[in-house]
């Protein structure tokens, strides 16, 4: 297994900054042209969807989840909460604020997005069904890695269709604060063992890091991907927020895959590999 340890060498080693995606300017561009490449590529990259009302509407919905009301969403510490004595130490602290769009509607209106929603049926060719949210927080100065994983490798995501992934910057997502990073068309591999190390993740030595392509996006950019495709994000070590909601949706007529199932496509213990 390939060792690397702190955030700065997993950043340098584990992820390269030379590639970047190609992305469209709007949906008003997205076409069977565009499709096509999805299908091929596993993503596709869209700035300019959302607009400055939207974006500060989703912000001020987070701000007031975190720090005034939850409502009956949850939030993920990366510290326990109880420490937590100030302001400050609580935005820092936040990794990951899910389960509100029964619960918040400025941020429902988001998942439901009518262009989203239209580029989603295309793909999925079926009715879409949302089977999660969240917000993902990487706070300046240390916000947090998520390693290479595929998203239905996660339990809750593991369908017997694909998933589609839906990724919204609502701060700038730049080279040095967190962006995402894909390995283009690795959805083709399908399902792949994942361990745990410092997540649920790819073994890292069986990445393919010389095919990374980063997608900076602007706020309101998004960025739709398949279930399958190998991508993660490296830490925030810059001064900058970097704030992003997650939809995934699968189709309607999509079912989930039983724990047997899971185990066979997901994990080691049916083959003995070791990361």
């Amino acid at each position: 297994m390939l060792k690397v340890n702190s955030p700065e060498e997993i950043s340098a080693q584990l992820y390269r900054y030379d590639h970047i995606a190609d992305k469209l300017q709007g949906f008003a561009n997205w076409n069977r042209q565009q499709l096509e490449k999805y299908r091929r590529d596993g993503y596709m990259a869209v700035e300019h969807v959302l607009n400055e009302n939207e974006i500060q509407t989703a912000k001020d919905a987070l701000h007031e989840l975190i720090f005034v009301d939850v409502k009956g969403a949850q939030i993920q510490f990366s510290r326990p909460s109880s420490e937590l004595r100030t302001h400050e130490e609580r935005e820092l602290a936040v990794r990951k604020v899910h389960e509100f769009v029964d619960c918040e509607e400025r941020l429902r209106q988001i998942a439901y997005h009518p262009e989203i929603m239209a580029a989603v049926h295309d793909i999925l060719g079926d009715e879409p069904l949302l089977v999660q949210d969240m917000a993902l927080l990487k706070p300046p100065h240390g916000g947090g890695e998520k390693p290479w994983h595929q998203d239905m490798a996660y339990g809750n995501l593991a369908y017997d269709k694909q998933v589609v992934g839906v990724w919204i910057a609502l701060d700038e997502a730049a080279l040095d604060n967190g962006c995402m990073h894909v390995i283009p068309g690795s959805q083709a591999d399908g399902a792949t063992p994942h361990y745990a190390v410092r997540d649920w993740q790819l073994c890292d030595a069986h990445v393919d890091i010389e095919k990374d392509v980063a997608v900076p996006l602007l706020p309101g950019g998004v960025l739709l991907f398949h279930g399958l495709l190998k991508h993660g994000t490296p830490y925030n070590l810059s001064p900058k927020k970097r704030r992003a909601l997650q939809f995934h949706y699968v189709g309607k007529s999509a079912a989930k895959l039983t724990p047997k199932e899971y185990k066979r496509f997901f994990t080691n213990e049916m083959t003995g590999a070791e990361c």
